[in-house]
């Protein structure tokens, strides 16, 4: 298992959430991102993106300046690609 680091730090929605899609989309599954963050609203979007993607939250920030998300590939594919 691969552990992916993304220093999101000073980047404002929407930017953190499309930034994960594409690493979650280029990581193999098993593979764990960690995230940092400053801007609040991800403690909201990522959760969602998170949902949607059918991955997992392993761990998520508590109060700081900084959020750390840990989330784990799970998936194999995109649930919203159509299958061949």
């Amino acid at each position: 298992m691969k552990t992916i680091p993304l220093d999101l730090r000073g980047l404002k929605c929407p930017l953190p959430v499309l930034r994960v899609r594409k690493a979650l989309g280029e990581a193999a599954a098993g593979s764990l991102l960690v995230v940092e963050c400053t801007d609040p609203l991800t403690s909201i979007d990522l959760p969602n993106l998170i949902r949607e993607t059918g991955d997992a939250i392993e761990s998520r920030p508590g109060e700081g300046p900084v959020l750390v998300f840990h989330i784990r590939k799970t998936a194999s594919a995109d649930p919203r690609e159509p299958t061949p």
